[in-house]
């Protein structure tokens, strides 16, 4: 019996004191976003983007892309957070629900406001504004 007291006021202890506790964890979902510049220039791509510039010739219809920056963040399901991605480049987030394998993401980016069923091992890209070369910016989401 004491044990059994022990251990709900050490879970108890945990989840006052902000310890992820499976039941916690569940429901957080980690968002990392990688910001890209998008050019029509001829040339190579970053190297760092070579698994994703088939789709990103596809999707921006661009010819070379650079990485630019990336961060990621840990939110909660509800809750709110953001990315600093570089180049003044924030993107703002907010979680709605969840159904285990995926998350609701209320997304802004400057004028671009989104919503977006995100897997948890999922991708997806944003078009942004122009950047100050000429080219576009897009942001790379992926949830973990």
């Amino acid at each position: 019996m004491k044990t059994n007291r022990l251990i709900l006021a050490l879970l108890l202890l945990a989840t006052v004191a902000g310890f992820p506790t499976p039941a916690r964890a569940a429901g957080d979902v980690t968002v990392r976003g990688i910001l890209i510049s998008a050019s029509n220039e001829k040339g190579e791509s970053d190297g760092r983007l070579a698994s994703y510039v088939p789709n990103l010739k596809r999707i921006l219809q661009a010819e070379s892309f650079h990485f630019v920056g990336e961060d990621s963040t840990t939110l909660s399901v509800p809750g709110a957070g953001s990315l600093e991605l570089g180049d003044g480049q924030r993107v703002e987030l907010a979680t709605e629900s969840t159904s285990g394998k995926t998350v609701l993401l209320k997304i802004r980016w400057g004028s671009v406001r989104q919503e977006y069923v995100l897997q948890r091992r999922g991708t997806t890209v944003l078009v942004g504004p122009n950047d100050r070369k000429g080219g576009r910016y897009a942001v790379i989401l992926s949830g973990g």
